[in-house]
């Protein structure tokens, strides 16, 4: 299995996990057998595009990350990405990715996942500056079983912590493989706003769905705001979210929501790492 298909596969254990389904129950719910979806979540097989919605479906999860990934993989599982992408280079040679900006404004393209994706298969690739990441295949299995898979048997190394990750990517930063939900906000324009925080990092980070094109939301834990908005019609079905600040067990984590209608109010709320707070938009 490549990178890039073991990533899809982690991603779609963990949403099977979220639903509660066993394996037989899913086939009831989807076009795709158990047979099927035993092979596709242990990654024997790769799924096909509209097996990756029903499940998101099913999950009642946006689908637009997943489709991103399923994109990046299936595309080296067919042979399509060596037709289209030059040879790579050696990687002794190929130069470390670029540090992400880190002004408190920095989280315009944020949203962008085809971006963030081209980034990430470009740090599994590399290995420079020390820095090495170890990816675990997933176990194989002879037959389909029924009990509930885990990914974290294969899950990636944070790669910062605390101050370090302060204005920084979670997801390249390898923060948001299993982030505590610390509070769901639903909008008055029918938005959803996610405050999010990593055990392993020590920092939070806000993300937003189901947005319009301007629509903005803005992240602090009582240091540096951190913002984002969704640029174009491409985010706005999909995930967008912030950079990190860092936070820790006990401090409140506070977002507010602004959206593009300049009739629009402003719209936050908070939690408390460890137990939620109550938030309203501001009179």
């Amino acid at each position: 299995m490549t990178p890039d298909h073991t990533r899809l596969t982690a991603a779609l254990r963990e949403l099977r996990t979220r639903t509660g389904l066993s394996l037989a129950a899913l086939a009831k719910r989807t076009a795709y057998s158990k047979s099927s979806w035993e092979r596709y979540l242990n990654g024997k097989a790769m799924p096909p595009r509209q097996a990756v919605q029903d499940l998101c479906r099913v999950a009642g999860e946006p689908d637009g990350r997943l489709l991103a990934l399923w994109e990046i993989a299936e595309s080296d599982w067919s042979g399509r990405a060596a037709v289209l992408a030059p040879a790579p280079a050696a990687p002794v040679s190929a130069p470390a990715p670029a540090e992400p900006r880190t002004g408190p404004d920095a989280g315009r393209s944020h949203g962008r996942w085809s971006r963030l994706m081209m980034t990430l298969t470009s740090v599994y690739a590399v290995v420079a500056g020390g820095v090495t990441l170890t990816l675990l295949l997933l176990p194989h299995r002879d037959a389909a079983q029924d009990e509930p898979l885990s990914s974290s048997s294969y899950a990636l190394a944070p790669r910062c912590h605390g101050a370090a990750c302060e204005g920084r990517d979670p997801v390249h930063m390898v923060c948001g493989a299993a982030p505590d939900d610390l509070a769901t906000y639903r909008t008055a324009t029918g938005a959803h706003v996610e405050l999010r925080y990593s055990k392993e990092c020590g920092a939070s980070w806000a993300r937003m769905w189901g947005t319009r094109v301007g629509d903005r939301v803005d992240v602090t834990v009582g240091g540096p705001t951190w913002k984002v908005r969704t640029v174009d019609r491409f985010d706005a079905k999909t995930y967008v979210y912030t950079r990190m600040t860092a936070a820790r067990p006990g401090s409140t984590v506070r977002a507010c929501f602004r959206p593009a209608a300049a009739d629009g109010e402003r719209e936050c709320f908070g939690a408390r790492v460890g137990a939620a707070v109550t938030g309203r938009p501001p009179a």
